[in-house]
């Protein structure tokens, strides 16, 4: 038991506490003693086959970790990554604050279950160079972000420009970036008159 704990707690540490039911298993716990280990208060269950080792506090940013565990395919590999005005508020670049969860997922993404109300499911296969490892989670960086919500009608426009100031400001986006050969002409163009309005 002592190898089976070790076991999961390092799989949970790099989570901010959290893990699966799948998790569990591979470290050594039957399906069959989960529920005698949240009964005695050592495990948590935070939702359907997601749990908490009690030892771990909750963050700021732990629940991002809860859904990117929901997100796993049957593979037990996370699928969602936090985008839209969820990553800019991550990020800390504007005064967003989304009331749900804005989440993307490969557009093959499945799930038989409801989608839970606090998340909004966007489909697009995001590139693995404009993703941004947290602890536990992923999350699209600044500069896809601001891309993603120029086609989401319901952010006003000077979020965005306020958005890329900060990043540029605080050296998450770099002006060469804006130039990168992987975005679009007509990203690049867009960029250049948000630009433009952030510093006239």
């Amino acid at each position: 038991m002592r190898n089976h704990f070790q076991n999961l707690y390092e799989i949970a540490e790099g989570q901010q506490g959290y893990f699966t039911a799948r998790q569990a298993q591979e470290a050594g716990y039957s399906e069959f003693t989960h529920p005698y280990h949240v009964k005695t208060g050592s495990w948590i269950r935070e939702a359907r086959a997601i749990y908490r080792l009690s030892s771990f506090p909750k963050s700021d940013q732990s629940h991002y970790v809860l859904w990117a565990l929901w997100s796993c395919n049957r593979q037990g590999s996370p699928q969602g990554v936090f985008s839209h005005q969820t990553a800019l508020s991550i990020h800390e670049l504007s005064d967003l604050n989304p009331a749900k969860i804005h989440i993307t997922v490969p557009k093959t993404f499945r799930r038989r279950t409801e989608i839970p109300k606090v998340l909004v499911i966007h489909r697009e296969n995001v590139r693995a160079d404009d993703l941004e490892q947290k602890q536990g989670f992923q999350l699209v960086k600044p500069l896809r972000t601001i891309l993603m919500l120029e086609q989401d009608h319901g952010v006003s426009r000077d979020f965005l420009i306020q958005a890329l100031d900060e990043g540029l400001k605080r050296g998450l986006i770099t002006k060469s970036s804006l130039r990168h050969p992987t975005l679009s002409k007509q990203e690049r163009a867009f960029l250049a008159k948000l630009l433009k309005e952030a510093r006239p």
